[in-house]
């Protein structure tokens, strides 16, 4: 029978369809059924609007985690004089019973008492709880939610000064009491804004407007939803991009931009600029230091490079 010859070359090889064979039992048909209408952009894995309603669900649930964490509190005498001097938006002052009353508390107490703010007297142990066992030295001051500007109002910031445009934007520091204080030197050298990413980065909590000593009231804080887009978008509107970087091209003693329409990008406190945000910059820039010395706070950083901007902007207005 043809095919069952044992001559060489002649066997079928297993495997080959020949005879009965297992068939779809007519299942087939059903790959040709319709899936239903397409979902919405929302509902399609990877699409831009997927990812836009996935980080605006993650937003809402920080919110609530940090509404379920109680009220916010600025703790310490200094903070919260200096809070109430900047007319930070309060809601309550508590005030330790028995504390020493000395002309912090005196003055804290006549500011809250002026604007209306509820006076409260607690038990230390009560105030300990609040202020999550801060130090509070007696006095705690409790604040709102922050109230974050738009991106787009630190321009707007910018282009009421008789100067150009000076803003300070943080890619990842995740370090509280580090974003205070770059807030408290961007207030301190004349930048008209602080960009925060709104993930991956600490907020104006508590302990941030503590570090910042209400400075944070002084200018707008935004937050950006992805910070390399808007730095392009900040950069297709003339502003230049500067890295602040231990590796960086040049350093902070030959700094030509330092004078044009600037955006200041200070990096994480471990591994420094993200890899997009770096290929963003037009420059970066690194502090010369002492051997043996590898790098410096954010905070600090941030401060030496502002203060060196501050000092050569006022030798251009003298010439």
């Amino acid at each position: 029978m043809a095919g069952n010859s044992r001559r060489r070359g002649a066997v079928r090889k297993p495997g080959t369809k020949k005879g009965a064979v297992t068939g779809s039992g007519g299942q087939r048909k059903r790959g040709l059924r319709g899936k239903g209408p397409t979902p919405k952009a929302e509902m399609r894995p990877g699409h831009p609007a997927q990812r836009r309603a996935a980080a605006k669900a993650r937003a809402e649930k920080a919110k609530e985690q940090r509404a379920a964490q109680g009220p916010e509190l600025i703790a310490g005498r200094n903070p919260v004089v200096e809070a109430l001097r900047a007319e930070v938006p309060a809601e309550a002052l508590y005030v330790a019973i028995g504390v020493d009353a000395d002309d912090r508390v005196t003055e804290a107490v006549r500011l809250a008492a002026d604007r209306g703010i509820t006076i409260l007297e607690v038990p230390r142990d009560e105030l300990d709880r609040k202020t999550r066992n801060a130090v509070h030295q007696g006095l705690g001051l409790q604040v709102p939610p922050f109230s974050y500007a738009d991106p787009d109002d630190l321009l707007v910031a910018a282009a009421e000064s008789d100067d150009h445009p000076l803003l300070v934007a943080l890619d990842g520091v995740t370090d509280p009491r580090n974003l205070g204080a770059v807030v408290r030197s961007a207030a301190a050298f004349g930048a008209h804004g602080v960009l925060l990413p709104s993930r991956r980065s600490a907020g104006m909590t508590a302990v941030a407007w503590r570090t910042s000593a209400g400075t944070a009231a002084q200018l707008p804080i935004a937050q950006a939803t992805n910070l390399t887009r808007l730095l392009k978008d900040y950069a297709e509107k003339g502003l230049m991009i500067v890295g602040l970087d231990a590796d960086g091209d040049t350093s902070i003693d030959d700094f030509p931009l330092a004078t044009d329409p600037l955006v200041v990008v200070l990096g994480s406190e471990g591994r420094g600029l993200s890899r997009l945000v770096r290929e963003t910059c037009d420059m970066t820039i690194s502090i010369p230091m002492a051997a043996g010395v590898e790098s410096l706070n954010a905070s600090v950083a941030a401060g030496v490079l502002l203060a060196e901007i501050a000092r050569r902007r006022r030798e251009r207005g003298r010439i």
